[in-house]
Protein backbone atom coordinates (compact mmCIF):
# COMPACT_ATOMS: atom_id res chain seq x y z
CA UNK A 1 0.00 0.00 0.00
CA UNK A 2 3.08 2.52 0.45
CA UNK A 3 3.48 1.78 -2.83
CA UNK A 4 0.44 3.72 -3.85
CA UNK A 5 1.59 7.22 -5.20
CA UNK A 6 -2.00 8.62 -3.86
CA UNK A 7 -0.55 7.55 -0.32
CA UNK A 8 2.56 9.67 -0.33
CA UNK A 9 0.56 13.14 0.93
CA UNK A 10 1.87 16.23 -0.25
CA UNK A 11 4.81 15.29 -2.18
CA UNK A 12 6.98 18.39 -2.92
CA UNK A 13 8.99 16.69 -5.54
CA UNK A 14 8.89 13.63 -8.43
CA UNK A 15 10.75 10.75 -6.55
CA UNK A 16 13.41 9.63 -8.92
CA UNK A 17 11.77 6.21 -9.78
CA UNK A 18 8.87 8.39 -11.41
CA UNK A 19 11.63 10.75 -13.25
CA UNK A 20 11.49 9.26 -17.37
CA UNK A 21 14.24 9.50 -19.36
CA UNK A 22 14.49 12.83 -21.73
CA UNK A 23 12.79 12.01 -24.82
CA UNK A 24 9.74 9.88 -22.89
CA UNK A 25 8.79 13.52 -21.11
CA UNK A 26 5.38 14.67 -21.96
CA UNK A 27 7.37 18.22 -23.21
CA UNK A 28 5.60 21.37 -23.97
CA UNK A 29 1.75 21.23 -23.25
CA UNK A 30 -0.47 19.63 -26.51
CA UNK A 31 -2.59 21.60 -28.51
CA UNK A 32 -6.19 20.69 -27.98
CA UNK A 33 -7.28 18.65 -30.68
CA UNK A 34 -10.20 19.90 -32.74
CA UNK A 35 -10.09 16.54 -35.06
CA UNK A 36 -11.22 13.94 -33.08
CA UNK A 37 -14.77 13.58 -34.15
CA UNK A 38 -17.91 13.87 -32.09
CA UNK A 39 -20.63 11.51 -32.97
CA UNK A 40 -24.24 12.51 -31.32
CA UNK A 41 -26.46 9.14 -30.70
CA UNK A 42 -29.70 11.18 -30.08
CA UNK A 43 -29.36 14.37 -32.58
CA UNK A 44 -31.47 14.61 -35.96
CA UNK A 45 -29.37 11.59 -37.17
CA UNK A 46 -30.81 9.02 -34.30
CA UNK A 47 -33.23 7.39 -36.35
CA UNK A 48 -31.16 7.05 -39.12
CA UNK A 49 -28.56 4.03 -38.17
CA UNK A 50 -27.24 4.32 -41.70
CA UNK A 51 -25.61 7.43 -41.33
CA UNK A 52 -24.57 6.60 -37.82
CA UNK A 53 -23.30 3.74 -38.77
CA UNK A 54 -21.15 5.51 -41.46
CA UNK A 55 -19.92 7.93 -39.01
CA UNK A 56 -18.81 5.54 -36.54
CA UNK A 57 -16.80 3.64 -39.37
CA UNK A 58 -14.98 7.15 -40.94
CA UNK A 59 -13.95 8.50 -37.40
CA UNK A 60 -12.94 4.71 -36.34
CA UNK A 61 -10.89 4.31 -39.98
CA UNK A 62 -8.98 7.95 -39.53
CA UNK A 63 -9.09 8.51 -36.63
CA UNK A 64 -9.33 5.61 -34.21
CA UNK A 65 -11.02 7.52 -31.57
CA UNK A 66 -14.21 9.47 -31.17
CA UNK A 67 -16.77 11.41 -28.74
CA UNK A 68 -20.04 10.01 -28.23
CA UNK A 69 -22.62 12.38 -27.45
CA UNK A 70 -26.81 11.96 -26.32
CA UNK A 71 -25.67 8.25 -25.94
CA UNK A 72 -28.48 7.40 -23.59
CA UNK A 73 -26.23 6.97 -20.07
CA UNK A 74 -28.10 9.21 -17.51
CA UNK A 75 -26.65 12.40 -16.72
CA UNK A 76 -26.79 11.89 -12.90
CA UNK A 77 -25.20 7.93 -13.27
CA UNK A 78 -22.39 9.44 -14.72
CA UNK A 79 -21.96 11.76 -12.35
CA UNK A 80 -22.92 9.40 -9.42
CA UNK A 81 -20.09 7.02 -11.18
CA UNK A 82 -17.53 9.82 -10.81
CA UNK A 83 -18.29 10.47 -7.74
CA UNK A 84 -18.28 7.12 -5.76
CA UNK A 85 -14.91 6.60 -8.22
CA UNK A 86 -13.43 9.59 -6.16
CA UNK A 87 -14.89 8.88 -3.05
CA UNK A 88 -12.79 5.16 -3.58
CA UNK A 89 -9.54 6.96 -3.49
CA UNK A 90 -10.56 9.21 -0.69
CA UNK A 91 -10.70 6.39 1.20
CA UNK A 92 -8.43 5.57 4.75
CA UNK A 93 -5.55 3.10 3.57
CA UNK A 94 -6.22 0.20 5.80
CA UNK A 95 -9.96 0.41 3.81
CA UNK A 96 -7.87 0.06 0.43
CA UNK A 97 -5.75 -1.96 1.71
CA UNK A 98 -6.90 -5.59 1.40
CA UNK A 99 -7.65 -5.14 -2.66
CA UNK A 100 -3.77 -3.99 -3.14
CA UNK A 101 -2.46 -6.65 -5.18
CA UNK A 102 0.35 -6.67 -7.91
CA UNK A 103 -0.71 -9.81 -9.34
CA UNK A 104 -2.47 -9.12 -12.55
CA UNK A 105 -4.95 -12.23 -12.23
CA UNK A 106 -6.23 -11.39 -9.45
CA UNK A 107 -9.72 -10.24 -10.20
CA UNK A 108 -10.74 -7.66 -8.60
CA UNK A 109 -7.74 -5.46 -7.37
CA UNK A 110 -5.85 -1.83 -6.96
CA UNK A 111 -2.07 -1.18 -8.14
CA UNK A 112 -0.22 1.43 -9.03
CA UNK A 113 1.76 2.26 -12.15
CA UNK A 114 1.38 -0.61 -14.43
CA UNK A 115 3.61 -2.84 -13.37
CA UNK A 116 5.60 -2.17 -10.51
CA UNK A 117 7.07 -4.79 -9.49
CA UNK A 118 9.15 -5.14 -13.16
CA UNK A 119 9.19 -1.94 -14.52
CA UNK A 120 12.37 0.51 -14.90
CA UNK A 121 10.04 3.65 -14.68
CA UNK A 122 7.01 3.89 -12.64
CA UNK A 123 3.91 6.26 -13.78
CA UNK A 124 1.92 8.66 -11.90
CA UNK A 125 -1.76 6.61 -11.78
CA UNK A 126 -3.09 4.20 -8.89
CA UNK A 127 -5.69 1.70 -10.75
CA UNK A 128 -8.85 -0.14 -9.54
CA UNK A 129 -9.51 -2.72 -11.99
CA UNK A 130 -12.26 -5.33 -12.20
CA UNK A 131 -14.41 -7.77 -13.94
CA UNK A 132 -17.87 -7.12 -14.62
CA UNK A 133 -19.80 -9.07 -16.92
CA UNK A 134 -21.80 -11.37 -15.55
CA UNK A 135 -22.70 -8.63 -13.23
CA UNK A 136 -24.03 -11.56 -10.90
CA UNK A 137 -20.75 -13.13 -10.69
CA UNK A 138 -18.21 -10.50 -10.22
CA UNK A 139 -20.50 -7.94 -7.95
CA UNK A 140 -20.11 -9.24 -4.70
CA UNK A 141 -16.02 -8.83 -4.95
CA UNK A 142 -16.10 -5.45 -5.56
CA UNK A 143 -15.28 -2.77 -2.87
CA UNK A 144 -18.01 -2.43 -0.52
CA UNK A 145 -16.76 0.87 0.79
CA UNK A 146 -17.90 3.59 -0.47
CA UNK A 147 -21.08 1.89 0.53
CA UNK A 148 -22.78 2.53 -3.02
CA UNK A 149 -19.79 1.74 -4.97
CA UNK A 150 -21.48 -1.72 -6.25
CA UNK A 151 -24.95 -0.65 -6.88
CA UNK A 152 -23.76 2.54 -8.86
CA UNK A 153 -20.97 1.02 -10.26
CA UNK A 154 -23.51 -2.19 -11.26
CA UNK A 155 -25.60 0.12 -12.54
CA UNK A 156 -22.95 1.82 -15.20
CA UNK A 157 -21.47 -1.16 -16.14
CA UNK A 158 -24.69 -2.61 -17.35
CA UNK A 159 -25.76 0.26 -19.57
CA UNK A 160 -22.23 0.63 -20.75
CA UNK A 161 -21.86 -2.99 -21.73
CA UNK A 162 -25.25 -2.75 -23.83
CA UNK A 163 -24.06 0.42 -25.76
CA UNK A 164 -20.76 -0.84 -26.54
CA UNK A 165 -22.64 -3.87 -28.11
CA UNK A 166 -24.68 -1.21 -29.82
CA UNK A 167 -21.69 0.23 -31.37
CA UNK A 168 -19.82 -2.84 -31.95
CA UNK A 169 -23.57 -3.76 -34.28
CA UNK A 170 -22.96 -0.42 -35.94
CA UNK A 171 -19.25 -1.54 -36.17
CA UNK A 172 -20.38 -5.18 -37.47
CA UNK A 173 -22.66 -3.50 -40.18
CA UNK A 174 -20.01 -1.01 -41.55
CA UNK A 175 -17.60 -3.77 -42.32
CA UNK A 176 -20.14 -6.03 -43.77
CA UNK A 177 -20.17 -8.66 -41.38
CA UNK A 178 -22.89 -11.22 -40.79
CA UNK A 179 -25.36 -9.57 -38.15
CA UNK A 180 -23.89 -10.20 -34.15
CA UNK A 181 -20.65 -11.19 -35.77
CA UNK A 182 -19.22 -9.65 -32.31
CA UNK A 183 -21.96 -11.37 -30.33
CA UNK A 184 -19.70 -13.77 -28.34
CA UNK A 185 -16.77 -14.61 -27.27
CA UNK A 186 -15.17 -11.98 -28.86
CA UNK A 187 -16.94 -9.76 -26.32
CA UNK A 188 -17.83 -12.19 -23.45
CA UNK A 189 -15.29 -10.56 -20.92
CA UNK A 190 -15.41 -6.95 -19.70
CA UNK A 191 -13.35 -5.02 -17.47
CA UNK A 192 -13.91 -1.34 -15.75
CA UNK A 193 -10.71 0.38 -14.75
CA UNK A 194 -10.98 3.31 -12.35
CA UNK A 195 -7.64 5.47 -12.89
CA UNK A 196 -6.28 8.13 -10.59
CA UNK A 197 -4.08 10.22 -11.14
CA UNK A 198 -3.23 12.50 -8.08
CA UNK A 199 -1.96 16.22 -8.27
CA UNK A 200 1.89 15.88 -9.56
CA UNK A 201 4.80 18.54 -8.43
CA UNK A 202 6.26 18.55 -11.71
CA UNK A 203 3.82 17.35 -14.47
CA UNK A 204 6.99 17.70 -17.09
CA UNK A 205 8.84 15.01 -15.54
CA UNK A 206 6.48 12.06 -16.00
CA UNK A 207 3.48 10.92 -17.30
CA UNK A 208 0.12 8.94 -15.54
CA UNK A 209 0.33 6.46 -18.65
CA UNK A 210 2.84 6.03 -21.47
CA UNK A 211 1.70 5.99 -25.14
CA UNK A 212 -0.20 2.48 -25.68
CA UNK A 213 -3.02 1.52 -27.87
CA UNK A 214 -5.85 -0.41 -25.99
CA UNK A 215 -5.56 -4.39 -26.45
CA UNK A 216 -9.05 -4.97 -25.90
CA UNK A 217 -12.16 -4.82 -29.07
CA UNK A 218 -13.28 -1.53 -28.00
CA UNK A 219 -12.62 1.20 -25.26
CA UNK A 220 -15.67 3.38 -23.71
CA UNK A 221 -14.01 5.89 -20.87
CA UNK A 222 -15.60 8.79 -18.90
CA UNK A 223 -13.20 11.47 -17.98
CA UNK A 224 -14.90 14.21 -16.50
CA UNK A 225 -14.20 17.43 -16.76
CA UNK A 226 -10.25 17.58 -16.74
CA UNK A 227 -7.75 17.49 -19.39
CA UNK A 228 -5.11 14.40 -19.27
CA UNK A 229 -6.08 12.46 -22.03
CA UNK A 230 -3.59 12.53 -25.26
CA UNK A 231 -3.75 11.22 -28.57
CA UNK A 232 -1.17 10.34 -31.52
CA UNK A 233 -2.27 11.99 -34.56
CA UNK A 234 0.00 12.64 -37.89
CA UNK A 235 3.15 12.99 -35.93
CA UNK A 236 1.95 14.78 -32.94
CA UNK A 237 0.38 14.78 -29.52
CA UNK A 238 -3.47 16.33 -29.07
CA UNK A 239 -4.93 17.14 -25.97
CA UNK A 240 -8.79 15.00 -26.23
CA UNK A 241 -11.16 18.11 -24.51
CA UNK A 242 -13.54 16.57 -22.44
CA UNK A 243 -17.12 17.27 -23.92
CA UNK A 244 -19.80 17.48 -21.14
CA UNK A 245 -21.03 13.97 -20.16
CA UNK A 246 -19.45 12.45 -23.59
CA UNK A 247 -17.39 8.95 -23.98
CA UNK A 248 -14.51 8.47 -25.55
CA UNK A 249 -14.67 6.21 -27.52
CA UNK A 250 -11.49 4.24 -29.27
CA UNK A 251 -10.89 1.14 -31.20
CA UNK A 252 -8.53 -1.30 -29.44
CA UNK A 253 -5.88 -3.90 -31.33
CA UNK A 254 -8.54 -6.43 -31.25
CA UNK A 255 -10.50 -4.80 -33.50
CA UNK A 256 -8.11 -3.36 -35.94
CA UNK A 257 -6.95 -7.14 -36.43
CA UNK A 258 -10.45 -8.39 -36.89
CA UNK A 259 -11.38 -5.54 -39.64
CA UNK A 260 -8.32 -6.74 -41.37
CA UNK A 261 -6.81 -3.21 -40.75
CA UNK A 262 -9.83 -1.08 -42.35
CA UNK A 263 -10.13 0.34 -38.72
CA UNK A 264 -7.19 1.51 -36.62
CA UNK A 265 -6.27 1.53 -33.06
CA UNK A 266 -5.21 4.87 -31.81
CA UNK A 267 -2.02 5.86 -29.79
CA UNK A 268 -3.28 7.49 -26.33
CA UNK A 269 -1.51 8.75 -23.52
CA UNK A 270 -2.34 10.75 -20.24
CA UNK A 271 -0.90 13.57 -18.70
CA UNK A 272 -0.50 14.98 -14.88
CA UNK A 273 -1.68 18.04 -13.42
CA UNK A 274 -0.25 20.26 -10.97
CA UNK A 275 -2.93 21.46 -9.21
CA UNK A 276 -5.95 18.75 -8.88
CA UNK A 277 -6.12 14.95 -8.86
CA UNK A 278 -7.66 13.73 -11.83
CA UNK A 279 -10.15 10.27 -11.82
CA UNK A 280 -11.68 8.55 -14.77
CA UNK A 281 -14.00 5.55 -15.16
CA UNK A 282 -13.32 3.11 -17.95
CA UNK A 283 -14.89 0.08 -19.73
CA UNK A 284 -13.12 -2.47 -22.05
CA UNK A 285 -15.29 -4.98 -23.71
CA UNK A 286 -12.81 -8.02 -24.91
CA UNK A 287 -12.57 -11.57 -25.68
CA UNK A 288 -11.88 -14.67 -23.67
CA UNK A 289 -8.48 -15.74 -22.77
CA UNK A 290 -9.10 -18.57 -25.45
CA UNK A 291 -10.92 -17.24 -28.32
CA UNK A 292 -9.47 -17.56 -31.62
CA UNK A 293 -8.63 -14.03 -33.17
CA UNK A 294 -8.25 -13.69 -36.71
CA UNK A 295 -8.98 -10.79 -39.83
CA UNK A 296 -12.83 -11.71 -40.28
CA UNK A 297 -13.28 -14.38 -42.98
CA UNK A 298 -15.23 -12.27 -45.00
CA UNK A 299 -12.99 -9.72 -44.98
CA UNK A 300 -10.12 -11.68 -46.82
CA UNK A 301 -10.50 -12.19 -50.84
CA UNK A 302 -7.24 -14.16 -51.67
CA UNK A 303 -4.99 -12.43 -53.21
CA UNK A 304 -6.56 -9.67 -54.16
CA UNK A 305 -7.54 -8.69 -50.31
CA UNK A 306 -5.06 -10.64 -48.28
CA UNK A 307 -4.93 -11.69 -44.82
CA UNK A 308 -2.76 -8.85 -42.86
CA UNK A 309 -2.54 -10.49 -39.73
CA UNK A 310 -1.71 -14.01 -38.21
CA UNK A 311 -4.45 -16.22 -36.15
CA UNK A 312 -3.77 -16.81 -32.50
CA UNK A 313 -5.58 -16.78 -29.30
CA UNK A 314 -6.32 -13.62 -27.44
CA UNK A 315 -4.20 -15.02 -24.27
CA UNK A 316 -0.98 -15.32 -26.22
CA UNK A 317 -1.39 -11.68 -26.93
CA UNK A 318 -1.63 -10.73 -23.86
CA UNK A 319 1.43 -12.39 -23.15
CA UNK A 320 3.52 -10.48 -26.06
CA UNK A 321 1.80 -7.09 -25.50
CA UNK A 322 3.52 -7.25 -22.15
CA UNK A 323 6.56 -8.29 -23.52
CA UNK A 324 6.59 -6.03 -25.76
CA UNK A 325 5.27 -2.74 -24.39
CA UNK A 326 8.79 -3.16 -21.55
CA UNK A 327 10.74 -3.44 -24.81
CA UNK A 328 9.26 -0.26 -26.59
CA UNK A 329 8.12 -2.18 -29.48
CA UNK A 330 4.57 -2.12 -31.10
CA UNK A 331 2.85 -4.79 -30.29
CA UNK A 332 0.97 -5.71 -33.29
CA UNK A 333 4.44 -5.33 -35.20
CA UNK A 334 5.14 -9.67 -34.69
CA UNK A 335 1.48 -10.39 -35.89
CA UNK A 336 1.80 -9.24 -39.33
CA UNK A 337 1.80 -11.04 -42.38
CA UNK A 338 4.80 -9.35 -44.71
Amino acid sequence: MEKLISSRCNLQYVPESYILPPESRPGKEAPLCNMVPVIDLGGELCHDNSTLTQQIMKASQEFGFFQLVNHGIPNKLLDDATQVAKEFFELPIEDKARLYSEDPKQGCRLYTSIDYANEDVHYWRDSLKHPCHPLQEHIQNWPNKPTRYQDVMGSYSVKVRKLSLQLLDMICKGLGLESGYFNNELSSVQLMAINHYPPCPDPSLTLGLPKHGDVFLITLLFQGEMNGLQVWKDGQWFAVEPLPNALVVNIGHMLQIISNGKLMSADHRVVTSKGLARTTVGCFILPSHNCHIEPAKALVVGDCVPSLYKSFEFKDFLSTYVADTHARVPPLERYKLQ
